[in-house]
């Protein structure tokens, strides 16, 4: 078992943690080797956002970003440490940004869900911006 298998079910024995939050973090540690049947990784490496100017935009900046699935992945992880306290805040915000999503039960399949389904994501914007999201 690993140190960090252990510690997470030390805080569990004191009570730092719950049984659930205990769930979530060992779920997290799972490498996709180990990942449950039926849960399918992704291929997708980077998530690449690119912006580009339409014939009435003003601002003829082009934008082109690469986001490494890792860094997804790991946030996601690190979201597990949020108190359970924070959740309401967290949605209500997401809310109030026009986000429709329950942060208590998002999950990392969630992720590689959102991912598989995305392959090719192209919006154009009233002809301002072209804003294209695919998965490389």
């Amino acid at each position: 078992m690993s140190d960090e298998r252990k510690k997470i079910l030390d805080m569990l024995q004191k009570g730092r943690i719950t049984v659930e939050e205990a769930e979530k973090l060992l779920a997290a540690l799972d490498s996709p080797a180990e990942a449950q049947p039926g849960t399918e990784r992704s291929d997708c490496k980077y998530l690449r956002i690119m912006v580009e100017p339409g014939p009435q935009s003003e601002d003829r900046d082009r934008v082109n970003i690469r986001v490494p699935m890792k860094l997804i992945r790991a946030g996601l992880k690190f979201a597990a440490f949020v108190p359970k306290h924070a959740h309401a805040s967290i949605n209500q915000a997401l809310h109030e940004k026009g986000i429709e999503m329950d942060f208590n039960q998002f999950t990392q399949q969630d992720i590689e869900d959102l991912v598989t389904q995305l392959s090719d994501l192209t919006v154009e914007v009233e002809g301002k911006e072209k804003v294209r999201i695919c998965c490389e």
